[in-house]
């Protein structure tokens, strides 16, 4: 489990100035977006309120192919080419036809981070006026500005729906020792209603946790139930809420990255192979604006309308999550034996994977390399 390291006290000195793209937020979408800005020669300023790979949030996973197209294999725990879900009446095993990997959090970070060019400050991001992004230590101002602090959605100029009325999953997850070999799903109304139970082994330390597609459903109980019926101790916990629909990628001149755009895919709620993609996204057309080949406003428009194409798909899978839990048990368990079939569920995980396709993540960028000192002197 991540070290609280953010700094307190006479530490937190002020902070101000004015930068060419200021990035809220250092986890998945934040780091990914100042990835893809290395080659700029800008100035980009990365905030969070805590230190890069300090707070970890989810059950870190991702299909292998993205963190090594990435360069983050260093930070790969374990990894998996099948499913294995229980449901009250059966337990098979899915072929997925591709690698799904546990990773390091603290890990990850540190490597995204050591791709990009940009600076990085501890600061609670508490809002902004314009240009102008208001923290707890001062005002920084940029032009450009992307908000990837999560589903919270601080830089938008509306009021934030708060759960249980937001358009939000719940999540639960604890983080004992030990070790495992599958990656496994439960789909139990003994343990979540509407929803499901995970086991993620990461190494020396397995990943246990409860999801509900229903904010108004708690999670504790069960995943404390679920832990303690694999045998182990609920030690470790952390939780979140998981947005599951999209919302505007862009408003106010603000770019959308991650949760905070519900870039986070319904149904199975993995949101980081996700928060890479469209990071990835919106860092391309931020690159273009600070290179001159296109305008703050085009970059808007074209990025607002890359995140809404992919519209219908996050709506499909928002109809299985609505419904899923609704089947019967006769039903319920034929769907689950269906994809035991390693044809039918390696093309049922193959298009899953090319809502977000690993080939879209590229090698970062060179660095900009400054100007020779008789090229200034010319």
């Amino acid at each position: 489990m991540p070290v609280r390291a953010t700094k307190r006290g006479a530490e937190r000195t002020p902070l101000s100035g004015d930068f060419d793209v200021v990035i809220c937020g250092a986890s998945f979408a934040g780091l990914t977006v100042a990835r893809e800005l290395r080659a700029t020669g800008a100035r980009v300023l990365v905030l969070d309120r805590y230190e890069i790979g300090e707070r970890q949030t989810s059950a870190c996973a991702a299909p292998t192919a993205w963190l090594r197209n990435l360069g983050l294999e260093d930070s790969i725990l374990q990894t998996f080419d099948s499913l294995v879900v229980h449901t009250p009446g059966t337990s098979v095993r899915w072929p997925i036809g591709w690698e799904f990997s546990t990773f390091d959090y603290r890990r990850l970070c540190e490597l995204l981070w050591a791709q990009s060019a940009a600076e990085f400050e501890t600061a609670k991001v508490n809002g902004r006026t314009g240009t102008t992004i208001h923290t707890d230590r001062g005002d920084v101002s940029a032009p450009l500005l992307v908000d990837a602090l999560g589903w919270r959605r601080v830089l938008g100029a509306e009021d934030n729906v708060q759960p249980p009325e937001a358009l939000l999953s719940r999540g639960l997850e604890v983080h004992p020792s030990g070790s495992a070999d599958d990656l496994e799903v439960w789909v139990h109304k003994g343990y979540v209603r509407a929803g499901y139970g995970w086991s993620f082994p990461a190494g020396d330390e397995v990943r246990i946790g409860v999801g509900s597609f229903d904010p108004r459903d708690h999670v504790k109980e069960p995943t404390v139930r679920l832990t303690e019926d694999l045998g182990t101790e609920p030690l470790g916990y952390q939780g979140n809420w998981i947005p599951h629909a999209l919302r505007p990628a862009t408003e106010d001149g603000v770019f959308f990255v991650g949760d905070s755009a519900g870039h986070c895919l319904p149904l199975s709620a993995e949101g980081i192979r996700t928060a890479f993609y469209f990071g990835i996204a919106a860092g391309r057309e931020l690159a273009a604006v600070l290179g001159g080949s296109q305008s703050h406003e085009e970059a808007l428009r074209r990025y607002s309308a890359f995140s809404a194409a992919h519209g219908w798909k996050f709506a499909w899978m928002k109809r299985w999550q609505d419904n899923v839990w609704r089947l019967r048990p006769r039903p319920r368990d034929a769907l689950v034996h269906s994809l035991t079939s390693r044809r039918l569920s390696e093309w049922a995980f193959g298009h899953y994977l090319r809502v977000a396709p690993p080939e879209f993540a590229l090698p970062a960028p060179p660095l900009a390399v400054a100007p020779a000192s008789s090229d200034l002197a010319a």
